[in-house]
Order: structure tokens, then C-alpha cells, then sequence
């Protein structure tokens, strides 16, 4: 093994450890954005990820991407020089490129360094939470989609509703002559993720504990306007002559053809709109407009709507069925966490207040894993009781 070789393998075990000091991020960060030692990096990010004793086949189109995302935030580093307070942003910017692209891997941390602690989760585990939802039809038939086998549900207004093999609900229009006010309801318990194609194309990723309320046709409708409770991102179909408008309890979203995410849950202080790709408006109840262009995130409270700048990977790596944190409030992880596990979280006396945590792991898996890379920060405590999870310090 060359010297290159066997330094960078020393520094990834580091980096990925939590042990490794500012200058050895910083050297490996270096070496990274070099570009001069890529066989060695791809040799380490390998093993750490056979070590997680994951079988997936990585092909090499998917490495490339890990190592352009990782060189790229590779080079910021390099070009800036960070406050104290931002660097552990910075170490999981890259982390989170090598997880979130890879689909795997898991990692917490906190702003402070601490020792880990030896935290007692018990063993009745939770499982993480599924692809199904209940689809109710405009005659108020209720089909639950996990039982659903694939092919032709129903067929209404002209258009035949189906459940793809890969689970997705698909709306096919068959005759536009036929006028609709029918409307179908899809929704999400806590612990549930679905996707559907609406009749006009434009396709729809429900969060869970969330529900899209829509036409089972647009076509004798001027707008394509659904109602949203929860969470869903949606690419929408472009049809310049039918604005397509997500009405939320707070908010109207209209666009002509887009991807953008919407955060509207209920125990939510404030109501999120992102736009990936295009232009939308987000208008509030009291007519306050605002134009977002790609990468803006307009936050609606109380008093207006703000202009954010946002981390869209963060935004929509729940479609991608990751958790990523960029420094977020604790609770309101475990209120996303709850969400998805469909459990209660209970705080006990001691348990953190103005906490901040950052970091990703793979929804794919049981809570326990989330909560143990947690733990590690030394901040907070966790004790799992069927669907309750305790929470101290």
C-alpha cells in the first residue's frame, strides 16, 4: 500500500469516526479536490461502506456522482475560511454527499464535540415506515393500496385509475368529453409514503401523515387546483393555458409547469414552499405575493412571508427516502422522525430544549439506528416502549 494510500485511509477512518482534528479534515479535504487520489478515496469510501455490511452493487455512473458532489464541496472548503462554529456544516456537507448519493450510511453530530456515551435503547425495535396509503373514490369507496394488487381500481369521469407494479397510482384519461366534479383523496397515516400521477401528468410524492385531495379529471376545469395537507413535492406537468394551484390551510402555490416541495404539516410553526426547477407564486391568506425563482424557500408565518435561501437536498431527501439534517432544531427532527416511525415521542423533565443536531441516515431503517447516531452527540437519551420513545438528557 503507497504512502497516499495508507494516509488517506488513516484520515477517512478518522473523518468518518468523529476523531479526526480541523487540520486532518482539512488535509483530507484537500487531497479530495485535488483530484490526484481518487482510487485511493474510492478504496476507502468502499470499505467503510462494506462495513456497514450493506450488499448493494455500486456501478461506476454512481461513483462518479459521489466524487463529483464530493469534490465540489471539497473545493468550498478549500476556497473559505470558516468560522469555528460552521466547520462540522461544512465535514457533514460532504458526508452527507458521499449517504445521500450512495443511499446509505448513517452519521450524526453535534455542534460541540462530546464523548459518546453507552445509551440503553431497549430491543423492541421499530420498523421504519412503508410505501401504502388509502385512496378514497368520489362515491366514497376506500381502497387500501397495500392490498390492492396491480392493474385497473376504478374507473370515473373518463378516466381509468391503476396501481403499477412498482406501486404507483397512475390517472389515464379515456374521454375528455365527460364533465368531473368528482374528487378523489389519497392519503398517508404517520408511517406511510405514496406516489401518484395525476390525470394531467404531473406527479405527486405524499409525505406521511399527509393527504392530496384532487379531480379525478381536470379536464373540463380552467386550473388544475388540488389541496394539500402535509407533505408532497410534485413535478408538474407543463400546460401553459391551466395554472396548476396547491391550496394548503395558509397558502396558494400556483405555477404552470415546475418541481417544488410543500411543508404545510399542522404541528408546524410555519408553512414551507421550495422550488427545485421553474417559478411559482406563493400567495398568503391576507394577498401577500411572492415569486420564487429555483432554489428559494418562502416561509409563511404569522405575520408574512419570508425569502429564504434553501438546502434543496435537505428539502427532498425524504422523496429519496433519507433523513438529512443541516443543523436543525431537535424537536423538529423528532417530529419528522415520529412522522415516519409512527410513534410518540414523550420528553421527559431533563430532556433538551434548544438543542441543534445535524446529520443523515437511510429511512429505510429501523428507529433504533437513528436514535443510537443521536445518542452519540452526548446530548440526548433515548428509551424505546413499543411506539413511545422517551426522551431526557
Amino acid at each position: 500500500m503507497s504512502n497516499n494510500s495508507t494516509l488517506i485511509k488513516i484520515l477517512f477512518e478518522k473523518y468518518t469516526g468523529g476523531t479526526a482534528s480541523p487540520e486532518e479534515v482539512k488535509q483530507l479535504f484537500k487531497m479530495v479536490a485535488e483530484g490526484e487520489h481518487d482510487d485511493e478515496m474510492k478504496n476507502a469510501l468502499l470499505e467503510n461502506l462494506q462495513a456497514t455490511e450493506l450488499q448493494d452493487d455500486y456501478d461506476n455512473e454512481r461513483w462518479d456522482k459521489v466524487f463529483n458532489k464530493v469534490k465540489t464541496e471539497s473545493a468550498i472548503w478549500e476556497k473559505e475560511e470558516l468560522p469555528h462554529k460552521n466547520n462540522w456544516l461544512k465535514r457533514i456537507s460532504v458526508a452527507a454527499s458521499i449517504a445521500a448519493t450512495l443511499g446509505v450510511g448513517f452519521y450524526f453530530y453535534q455542534q460541540v464535540n462530546k464523548p459518546i456515551v453507552n445509551n440503553k435503547i431497549a430491543q423492541n425495535d421499530v420498523a421504519p415506515g412503508k410505501n401504502t396509503a388509502m385512496l378514497t373514490l368520489a362515491n366514497g369507496r376506500k381502497i387500501f393500496l397495500s392490498d390492492a394488487i396491480k392493474g385497473v381500481l376504478a374507473k370515473e369521469a373518463g378516466v381509468k385509475i391503476s396501481k403499477t407494479a412498482n406501486g404507483q397510482i397512475v390517472y389515464e384519461v379515456q374521454d375528455n368529453t365527460e364533465n368531473s366534479n368528482m374528487i378523489n383523496i389519497l392519503t398517508t397515516a404517520r408511517g406511510e409514503t405514496y406516489q401518484v400521477r395525476l390525470p394531467d401528468g404531473t406527479d405527486v410524492w405524499l409525505n406521511a401523515a399527509s393527504s392530496l385531495k384532487y379531480p379525478a379529471s381536470f379536464a373540463s376545469a380552467s386550473q388544475r387546483r388540488v389541496t394539500l395537507t402535509g407533505e408532497a413535492y410534485f413535478q408538474v406537468a407543463k400546460d401553459k393555458t391551466h395554472p396548476f394551484i396547491v391550496k394548503t390551510a395558509q397558502q396558494e402555490v400556483q405555477v404552470l409547469g415546475t418541481h417544488f416541495n410543500i411543508n404545510s404539516y399542522a404541528d408546524e410553526p410555519t408553512t414551507k414552499t421550495t422550488l427545485l426547477e421553474g417559478s411559482v407564486q406563493v400567495k398568503g391568506l391576507h394577498n401577500e405575493h411572492k415569486i420564487l425563482k429555483p432554489g428559494d424557500q418562502s416561509v409563511l408565518t404569522a405575520t408574512g412571508i419570508e425569502i429564504r435561501n434553501a438546502d434543496t437536498e435537505e428539502v427532498v431527501a425524504w422523496k429519496n427516502n433519507e433523513f438529512m439534517f443541516g443543523n436543525d432544531d431537535f424537536r423538529t427532527i423528532m417530529r419528522k422522525i415520529a412522522r415516519w416511525y409512527n410513534i410518540e415521542v414523550i420528553y421527559e423533565p431533563s430532556a433538551p430544549v434548544n438543542l441543534q443536531l445535524g446529520g443523515f441516515s437511510s429511512r429505510s431503517r429501523n428507529i433504533s439506528t437513528v436514535l443510537k447516531m443521536m445518542a452519540k452527540t452526548g446530548e440526548v437519551r433515548f428509551k424505546v416502549e413499543g411506539q413511545k420513545v422517551y426522551v431526557s438528557k
